[in-house]
């Protein structure tokens, strides 16, 4: 239930404008869906044995789930909790349960798995509550669940619900209507928090109806990490493989980076040997940087034509900076009773 969109499938344009007819034509088979979820979120899981806090999101897609994983881990870690990542590995073909070790390929676990192994210990399992299991027997203290937040084999104790600002709930309609997995009031009691990445008026409204439903509200930005490298008045190739290239490469604009050509792949795409081959000699014929995402990069790896443009491509790291961060310290210490 963690996407069920597959990944070469982009979100189609009508989900994010005002309903129209072909939503309407689709609202009796989102009410059926939706109806489903809900009915499975509502079913009993098992308890891992330590706490349980999942990442997730109201809508089918991307909204920052992984980077805000990343950032509650280490406000964990603050608090002298050891934590460990619990993803499914979606993209990768392995099941688990098993931890990710930093020699696995994305096509072993997908790609979120390896940004995740790169700061603490990772689990990878299909099987929610056997991989919480080898997260406790591995030391974990606290489980860092990224996506999940309708599956119910695993009991959450806080479910941190990622929205992106720009985007929110779309036309607010049940998928295929919609983005939405269930209704958004059937949703909100499984919630803990809500956390707004980025600017935006669609963002703003859920923002003040999670505030007026009684969960916690925070806002936070996808900004450059600090180990970003200086790309301005530099002529790039910009390519990525995610949900909204277009903010990579506003990211990019506003580095200074001179953006002479483009390469769009659907999210979590396998890079294949010839992609990687026409990439890098399009960018060397014209003389320009490859430059992708931390997220791409992962994924450039197997086969000498993708190792050789991850040579030579600059990768551009970003994380996730909140607004209210001594707000969420507060709000993780209070829900789980933690030290710091």
């Amino acid at each position: 239930m963690s996407s069920l969109l597959p990944i070469s499938l982009k979100a189609p344009q009508f989900w994010y404008r005002p309903r129209g007819w072909l939503a309407r034509l689709l609202n009796p088979i989102a009410h059926v869906y939706g109806g489903q979820v809900i009915a499975r979120m509502r079913m009993q899981g098992t308890r891992a044995g330590v706490p349980v806090v999942c990442i997730g999101n109201f809508t089918l897609g991307g909204a920052g789930k992984t980077p805000l994983a990343l950032e509650v881990a280490e406000i964990l870690r603050q608090t002298g909790q050891k934590p460990a990542f619990l993803t499914r590995g979606y993209g990768g073909r392995e099941k688990g349960p098993l931890v990710v070790t930093s020699d696995a390929s994305a096509d072993q676990v997908g790609d979120e798995a390896l940004l995740l192994a790169q700061k603490g210990l990772t689990i990878l399992s299909a099987d929610r509550p056997a991989g919480a299991a080898l997260a406790v027997s591995q030391g974990a203290t606290i489980i860092v669940m990224d996506d999940g937040f309708q599956n119910p084999s695993l009991d959450k104790d806080c479910s941190i619900i990622a929205v992106d600002g720009e985007t929110g709930i779309g036309n607010g309609m049940v998928f295929p209507a919609g983005p939405l997995r269930a209704p958004i009031h059937d949703q909100v009691p499984f919630a803990s928090a809500v956390v707004v990445i980025g600017p935006g008026d669609a963002g703003t409204v859920v923002h003040e109806f999670a505030r007026g439903s009684g969960l916690a509200v925070f806002r936070a930005r996808i900004g450059l990490d600090p180990s970003a490298p200086s790309l301005r008045g530099k002529r790039v190739l910009a390519f990525a493989g995610i949900g909204r290239p277009e903010k990579f490469f506003k990211t990019l604009a506003d580095m200074g980076a001179i953006i002479a050509a483009t390469e769009v792949f659907a999210d979590h795409h396998a890079f294949t040997e010839e992609d990687a081959g026409r990439i890098a000699l399009r960018a060397q014929s014209a003389r320009l940087v490859p430059v992708t995402t931390t997220k791409d990069m992962v994924r450039l790896s197997g086969g000498p034509a993708r190792i050789g443009l991850a040579s030579i491509s600059q990768v551009v790291p970003i994380r996730l900076f909140f607004e209210e961060e001594a707000e969420l310290h507060d709000f993780l210490v209070k829900r789980f009773r933690l030290g710091g």
